[in-house]
C-alpha cells in the first residue's frame, strides 16, 4: 500500500465546502485509507493501493466535483517522490524566511520537463530549478513585498495545472506520511 499525499489547487478554508472535514469525508467516501490533513490548505494524506497515480487523480477529481463543486486540480505525489525531493536537498544554504520565501511548485502534466524557464520578472525572485522525481519546480522569492506576481508568473508559464507549496509545507507533510 502506497503512502500519498493530494494537494489540492485553489482551496479556501474559509469556503464551507472547502474545509479539512469536508475534504476528508470525500477521500474516505472514496475508500482510501488513512485520510488525514496537513493544515488547512488542501493537503490530504491517505494511504491506497490503486497503482495507477492518474487514475486515482481522476477519481479524487470527480468525487470532489460531485460532492463539493470543487473543480480545482488534483495533484498526487506519493512519499517515495517528496522523500527523493528532501534528501535531494534543492534549497541548499537558504533559510525559509520573508525574504527567502522557498517554494515547491507541482506540475499535474508529467510530460511537461522544464528546461530553460524565464526567470521571474519580479525582483528577487529566482527558479533554483527542476526535481524530475517531485515534478517540480523550485524557486526562491522575497515575500516582503507579497506574492500575486510571483504567482502569477507560474501559472502565466506552467498553466494552471500547479500548485505551490512552501518547503516547510512539504517538510511537514513528509513527516506525517512517515509516521
Amino acid at each position: 500500500m502506497a503512502s500519498f499525499v493530494a494537494l489540492l489547487r485553489g482551496i479556501a478554508p474559509s469556503q464551507p465546502n472547502q474545509t479539512n472535514d469536508k475534504l476528508r469525508a470525500v477521500f474516505v467516501r472514496l475508500g482510501l485509507d488513512g485520510v488525514a490533513s496537513v493544515l488547512s490548505s488542501g493537503n490530504i494524506l491517505f494511504r491506497s493501493d490503486e497503482p495507477d497515480a492518474t487514475l486515482l487523480e481522476a477519481r479524487i477529481e470527480a468525487a470532489l466535483q460531485q460532492d463539493l463543486g470543487i473543480g480545482g486540480a488534483t495533484l498526487l505525489r506519493e512519499l517515495a517522490e517528496l522523500r527523493a525531493l528532501l534528501d535531494s536537498d534543492p534549497f541548499e544554504g537558504l533559510t525559509h524566511g520573508p525574504q527567502t520565501y522557498l517554494t515547491v511548485t507541482f506540475l499535474k502534466d508529467r510530460t511537461l520537463v522544464p528546461s530553460g524557464w524565464p526567470e521571474p520578472a519580479e525582483p528577487g525572485s529566482r527558479v533554483i530549478g527542476y526535481h524530475p522525481s517531485a515534478h517540480a519546480v523550485l524557486a526562491v522569492f522575497d515575500n516582503t513585498a507579497g506574492t500575486p506576481g510571483f504567482m502569477s508568473w507560474l501559472e502565466r508559464t506552467y498553466g494552471k495545472g500547479i500548485t505551490t507549496r512552501s518547503w516547510l509545507t512539504v517538510q511537514r507533510i513528509v513527516r506525517r506520511l512517515e509516521s
